[in-house]
């Protein structure tokens, strides 16, 4: 089992059954030192999925901001059908949020060294 932070669409219903078949339990979290902003999709079945073109995405910032979200369990099989249903400016990268917990985020791929 690993755990996933979601500040965006992985949280709909929605897109959880589409992608991994089932209602993810999760439990509210945060990621310190970043800030949300808003990209257009365009790949149609990730549109399609979450119903809508503007998603969330994350970038670094100062020390006081700070992203709300879930933090989900989740299966090695349902982390791999996330990085499929990411698309190409999101990267994976493994964060410590705000309770501590080791968790695996989408960042901006920019900034995923």
């Amino acid at each position: 089992m690993a755990y996933l932070f979601s500040y965006g669409t992985l949280q709909l219903d929605r897109v959880q059954l589409t992608q991994f078949g089932r209602l993810l339990d999760g439990r509210p979290d945060a990621l310190p030192g970043y800030r949300m902003t808003m990209i257009q999709i365009t790949d149609p079945v990730v549109v399609e999925a979450s119903g809508s073109d503007l998603h969330p995405l994350v970038r670094s910032a100062d020390t006081d901001a700070e992203v709300v979200g879930t933090v989900f369990e989740v299966t090695d099989a349902e982390l791999t059908a996330a990085d499929a249903y990411e698309v190409d400016d999101y990267a994976r990268a493994e964060v410590t949020l705000r309770s501590g917990t080791r968790a695996w985020v989408y960042l901006c791929r920019d900034e995923v060294y």
